[in-house]
């Protein structure tokens, strides 16, 4: 029987995406890394500061963005445009064969209006269904893909999806076939257990230790969908998911690993 590949699917959040030499840092890093990989990116300030320039106020709810008409093609732009590419330019320039994607090249990611009930977040994504096969075949030509969070739903629509749930969504479609190790980027050392100190790092967290620390408020906002994510994947087949500083993601010994 041949042995499972192992497949990296890591995430960068915007707090890296906003800081340059941070960016340069990792993206090098995951130029050099061996083996299949995958990566998805966040938005950043990029897109808030574009939208106030031209007198639109950015709202978010949770951690997550509340897209209307206009925010959804600022988003579009900047996510799959800009950032996407930059990425992408600076991982071939380290010869890396990056590709950048969204969810509806090549059908790879296909998702649905959130509804409206009981909070509106307008033209947001969840997502339905990966197409694995065609990932896949993307994967063992020899291609690295890097995903911009943006989707689109059968009919064409195009919605801002929450980058953490389409690593996560990735990864669980991608297990089928690979031995996935899911890495959560961002600019803390994991998840603290007290935000003032960046060494209380939780090492370990599990679905009844996630309920505990949400319901003392260790636990708030943005870190609440992320964790939820985590905890998905590991629930569904993802091997391996951690939390961990962007500037050392590659030392397993560090952050905050999830456990089912």
């Amino acid at each position: 029987m041949s042995k499972i590949p192992t497949l990296q699917v890591v995430k960068i959040g915007g707090n890296v995406i906003d800081n340059p030499s941070a960016l340069a840092s990792f993206l090098q890093d995951f130029a050099f890394l061996e083996g299949p990989k995958l990566l998805v990116h966040g938005g950043g300030k990029i897109a808030t500061q574009m939208a106030a320039s031209i007198g639109i106020e950015s709202q978010m709810i949770e951690g997550r963005r509340v897209t209307d008409e206009e925010s959804l093609r600022i988003v579009t732009m900047v996510y799959a445009g800009w950032i996407n590419k930059s990425i992408v330019a600076d991982l071939q320039a380290s010869s890396c064969n990056a590709l950048g994607l969204t969810g509806p090249d090549g059908g790879m990611v296909l998702s649905k209006k959130r509804a409206a009930e009981p909070i509106d977040y307008g033209f947001v994504g969840d997502i339905v269904s990966v197409n694995a096969a065609a990932l896949s075949g993307l994967i063992a030509a020899g291609f690295s893909p890097v995903f911009a969070p943006i989707t689109a739903n059968a009919s064409g629509q195009l919605l801002n999806t929450n980058a953490d749930t389409m690593a996560q969504a990735l990864a669980i479609a991608l297990s089928a076939s690979y031995q996935v190790t899911l890495t959560y980027c961002f600019e803390k050392k994991g998840v603290l257990l007290d935000p003032a100190d960046d060494e209380s790092v939780i090492s370990s967290i599990n679905p009844a230790s996630f309920q505990d620390l949400k319901e003392k408020g260790i636990i708030s906002a943005g870190m609440i969908p992320k964790l939820e994510n985590a905890l998905k994947a590991i629930s569904a087949g993802v091997s391996v998911v951690r939390l961990c500083q962007a500037d050392n993601w590659q030392n397993t010994n560090i952050g905050t690993t999830i456990s089912a």
